[in-house]
């Protein structure tokens, strides 16, 4: 008997560099090198605002650097044997650090912000407009790098069809886009208005956004961790292709997620025709996204 046959391999093409795994690099050395820009400049002038701003940044090229090391060890170790199903869970594991980094960078605005309205501080209103402004520049154009339609956050409902490792570095350019926006409003509205308590409002409004992407973010990558069932559209695609054959009845079905669109499903089938699991087998994995099936075949007469 030729074991070989019979045997395939787990990698499920994960072991292929990403479209986001280029992107994510770009972004990371355009974000370094205006955060260097930044703190030396905050350094050599004196500039509480400049340094602050590029601590700020760092901290978003910690998450942007996880997000790539997470495609560098998802391809590395795709082939390693340990994995039961690849390396693709890499991914959303990775979202889920992100998004929880996401989260606790919300916070702190709320705790600044709260601390700004308690004890309001003096504004330099024009390094902080050109600060804020250099910030805003640079991450439209991040946001543009990473920008894939579906990764946008009106579509987080669609929990599979996300590489959850893209999706959380571009929230969290997203993120610093948002914020940078959202200070140049409040800055100009106190130096022309005197507005000051805009500064501390945006804060929280900024915060209150970046929270709602970032649970969003931590439920869909939870799923996946979790080995949550495939959405029921996917179920019922499997029902429609088997039960319609011989009368098949499945009594069995379980769907869950091993990677970026990827799926995989252990069926259990009642049925009277002669047809073997290969059969069914075949039928199953013609649905797209279906990359790993397992089939047990029960007879009706038996």
């Amino acid at each position: 008997m030729k074991i070989e046959k019979y045997s395939h391999e787990h990698h499920f093409n994960q072991h292929k560099p990403k479209t986001g795994e280029k992107r994510t690099w770009w972004v990371i050395l355009l974000t370094t090198l205006t955060m260097v820009g930044e703190i030396i400049a905050g350094l050599l002038f004196g500039s509480m605002a400049l340094l602050a701003d590029g601590l700020h940044m760092a901290s978003h090229t910690t998450a942007l650097l996880i997000s790539a090391l997470a495609y560098r060890y998802a391809r590395k170790h795709a082939h390693d044997k340990r994995f039961s199903f690849g390396t693709g869970k890499v991914s959303s594991l990775a979202g889920f650090s992100s998004a929880f980094l996401l989260a606790l960078f919300a916070l702190v605005m709320v705790v600044e912000s709260i601390k700004r309205f308690m004890n309001p501080v003096s504004i330099a209103f024009n390094e902080a407009i050109f600060v804020a402004t250099v910030g805003l520049i640079v991450n439209v154009f991040s946001v543009i790098i990473l920008r894939v339609k579906d990764y946008s956050p009106k579509n987080e409902g669609h929990t599979n069809h996300h590489d959850h490792n893209l999706r959380a570095a571009y929230l969290h350019v997203l993120a610093d886009t948002l914020t940078s926006l959202l200070a140049i409003i409040a800055l100009l509205a106190g130096k022309l208005f005197g507005f000051g308590w805009m500064d501390p409002l945006m804060g929280i409004i900024g915060a209150a956004m970046v929270t709602r992407w970032a649970i969003g973010l931590l439920k869909q990558t939870s799923k996946v961790l979790l080995d949550f069932q495939a959405p029921e559209s996917l179920a019922n695609q499997i029902k429609i292709i088997l039960e319609q054959d011989d009368h098949s009845k499945i009594t069995d079905l379980h769907i869950w997620s091993i990677g970026s669109n990827q799926f995989a499903a252990i069926i259990e089938l009642l049925c009277n025709s002669n047809k073997d699991e290969k059969y069914y087998r075949q039928k199953v994995k013609k649905i797209e996204n279906i990359i790993h099936v397992t089939i047990v075949v029960h007879r009706e007469n038996n």
